[in-house]
């Protein structure tokens, strides 16, 4: 046949249309599932495996619109039809509009996705998503050696930290992108619009001997598109060169310029020492999980060890003193882990080793403004050095956390809260700053919304003990309802004996707040070391606990022996912290219930004036609500109802001073039955029952 005959009867027999129908309709699908297969759980490959079936299948549809013909009577071979009674002019009419139909679906969902996806909000907070934005995804370990684990997350994590300097982008904080850290398939699409970000950095690290492999590959999130991809293959010296020149690449690709500062630092190795960058790395993975919560104490200890041999091996090694400030900084002020001199010189020390290594550095300023907030509280320098650091951390979240933390100090919760709700957006899955966002809602009292806050953290993390049980609390601080956290608990002991530690301290208080001695003793056993009770710096021993249960069940023999030892155990903690006002405010408390009046007054008012108002709101507001308790053990009630009111005007509030405590928590009994008290307690029920 010759070729204009072939090509006539092409057209004769509609195989171009059939074609140009088959193109439309495939582009048109491929976007549709590429656009919808994430929300209805189809795996990211899904449109590649699409496509590939359709090239595979293109030639089948073409030998078919040959062979074939629709008529009147249904599907006909082409040599079975008389050319007079063909119809293929008017089958043509119909593919034309049927084409026409594809290719308009086609360029609608083509539309949607460069106009309204590529643009889209961030479906957590509902802020739009900015193009030049991306997440560093972990990265994964291809070496023989498992032990090369801390290796691979430091190089992702040093990719990362260099995008951060640059001010053009928005790149997602290592606490956020390390829970993708898995051996599953990833929905890349999925993890897109949950971090908010408009493109996705993966990679992987092969150490081997003297050499390393480095793969990266740049993806969009929203449409899978992979727009880079290098592999590195070079001596393990220079893998740190290999770092900064994927962090320019990828500049390059999202075009973002880069200053000349933001060029040099992404350029500056963080040490030539390969082993003491596997510490650094070590110790920073132990610090990433670290909390308020009295369980982390060990990881910060060991974080401690790490950098400490990571600067032996490299004195030059300017990251690893920054890290190594804010672990000496955390164990002295959190908690009262270990408030002593001594720990805040060792902090004062490791800032002071990073200033005269990079004195103008944004991570130098950052490192002081730690010192001044946790050691000094000096809350208007350290505002005023963490203002200076961010125009060399555009995209460090602790900025904004720390400003809030220190805005909700001195007052002004509001913007203190709007702080940290900045921070998560740059760190969208930290929970650990979520639980803080509560935290000022509870403050605030605005209780709803410090559970839904709650509810957005455990969306992250659905199984994170203490987290669960922080709802339950909550919830009973605020209509006195001990139903949700006794629930909460059951179900956290069903899953193994083991599972409540984290959790104890709750239960413990559930317990005396359902008056029940049993679960209350259970509960103590579960405590172990830790606090029976812990409210910001305020920490009750388990001694403690154990004579808040034997007042309970008016057991004063053991109550007596027990406070006994708790005040053995606090004074040891007051002398070596003898300006710290949270110590000296629980040793009040125990002479309280031991019956010294005047020592306990006296020793509460000390620590009122340690730590007043107008320095610390948060824990100012604590020491102060405290006292109250200490005035009504001491037996004076008229002076324990003033603190108390006086307490309850304190800018933060306190769980210890809300509705479900003061209903339901027997440390309030002397005060019970007082129409003063009872007044106070009806005044604080929610509005809403």
């Amino acid at each position: 046949m010759k070729v204009d005959n072939f090509f006539a009867e092409l057209k004769r027999r509609n195989v171009l249309r059939a074609a140009i129908f088959y193109a439309g309709a495939v582009w048109a699908l491929a976007q549709g599932i590429s656009q919808l297969g994430p929300s209805l759980g189809a795996p990211e490959w899904a449109t590649r495996w699409f496509l590939v079936a359709a090239g595979i299948g293109f030639p089948f549809w073409i030998a078919f619109a040959w062979f074939y013909e629709f008529t009147p009577e249904g599907l006909k071979r082409e040599s079975e039809i008389d050319p007079a009674e063909s119809i293929t002019h008017h089958t043509g009419r119909k593919l034309d509009f049927a084409i026409i139909g594809v290719l308009a679906v086609a360029v609608v969902l083509l539309l949607t996705d460069r106009f309204v996806l590529r643009h889209g909000v961030n479906q957590a907070t509902g802020i739009p998503i900015p193009e030049k934005s991306i997440a560093v995804l972990p990265f994964e370990n291809l070496s023989e050696e498992k032990q090369n684990e801390y290796f691979t997350d430091g190089v992702q994590d040093e990719i990362l930290t260099d995008l951060a300097r640059i001010a053009e982008l928005k790149v997602i904080s290592r606490t956020s992108v390390m829970q993708y850290k898995s051996g599953l398939a990833r929905n890349l699409r999925k993890i897109g619009e949950e971090l908010g970000v408009a493109h996705l950095l993966e990679g992987s690290v092969q150490r081997a001997a003297n050499k390393v492999r480095v793969n990266a590959q740049l993806i969009d999130a929203r449409n899978d598109a992979h727009l880079w991809a290098q592999t590195y293959d070079r001596d393990l010296a220079d893998v740190f060169a290999i770092q900064s020149e994927i962090a320019k690449a990828i500049a390059d690709q999202l075009q973002a310029k880069l200053s000349p500062n933001e060029k040099k630092a992404i350029e500056q190795p963080p040490t030539t020492d390969l082993a003491a960058f596997d510490l650094y790395s070590r110790a920073k993975s132990l610090l990433l999980t670290t909390g308020f919560s009295a369980s982390r104490d060990p990881d910060l200890r060991k974080a401690i060890e790490l950098l400490d041999e990571a600067v032996k091996r490299d004195p030059s090694f300017f990251d690893a003193y920054c890290q190594l400030a804010y672990a000496h900084e955390y164990l002295y002020a959190v908690r009262g882990f270990d408030h002593t001199p001594a720990r805040l010189a060792l902090a004062e020390a490791a800032v002071q080793s990073a200033t005269r290594l990079r004195p103008d550095a944004a991570e130098t300023h950052l490192a002081r403004a730690q010192y001044l907030y946790y050691g000094l509280r000096d809350y208007a320098a350290a505002l005023a050095e963490l203002e200076i650091a961010r125009r060399g951390l555009p995209n460090d979240p602790r900025l904004f956390e720390f400003t809030g933390y220190i805005l909700r100090r001195r007052g002004q919760q509001e913007e203190g809260l709007r702080n940290l709700q900045r921070a998560v957006e740059l760190d969208p899955r930290n929970f650990f700053t979520l639980q803080q966002i509560a935290l000022s809602y509870q403050f605030l009292g605005r209780h709803a919304e410090e559970i839904a806050a709650l509810d957005r953290a455990l969306a992250i993390v659905p199984d994170n003990v203490e987290t669960r049980a922080n709802r339950g609390l909550f919830y009973l601080c605020w209509k006195a309802d001990t139903r949700p956290l006794r629930q909460t608990i059951d179900a956290i002991l069903a899953q193994g004996p083991g599972a409540i530690a984290s959790a104890a301290d709750n239960w413990f208080f559930c317990g005396l707040a359902e008056r029940d001695p049993a679960a209350a003793e259970r509960a103590l056993v579960a405590v172990g070391d830790n606090p029976c009770w812990n409210e910001g710096v305020i920490n009750l021993s388990r001694s403690f606990g154990e004579g808040l249960l034997a007042r309970m069940t008016k057991d004063e023999a053991r109550a007596h022996t027990a406070f006994e030892a708790a005040r053995a155990q606090q004074e040891k903690i007051a002398q070596a912290q003898p300006d710290y006002g949270p110590a000296l405010c629980v040793l009040g408390l125990i002479d309280a219930a031991l019956g010294r009046k005047d020592l306990a007054l006296d020793e509460g008012r000390r620590a009122i004036a340690l730590m007043p108002v107008e320095k610390d709101v948060n824990n100012g507001s604590r020491v102060l609500q405290y006292f109250a308790i200490t005035a009504a053990w001491a037996g004076d009630k008229e002076f324990a109802l003033q603190q108390l009111e006086a307490g309850l005007r304190a800018p933060a509030a306190s769980l210890m001073l809300s509705y479900g405590a003061l209903k339901l928590f027997p440390v309030w009994d002397p005060l019970r039955g007082d129409p003063r008290f009872e007044k106070i307690v009806a005044s604080l029920a929610p509005k809403d029952n």
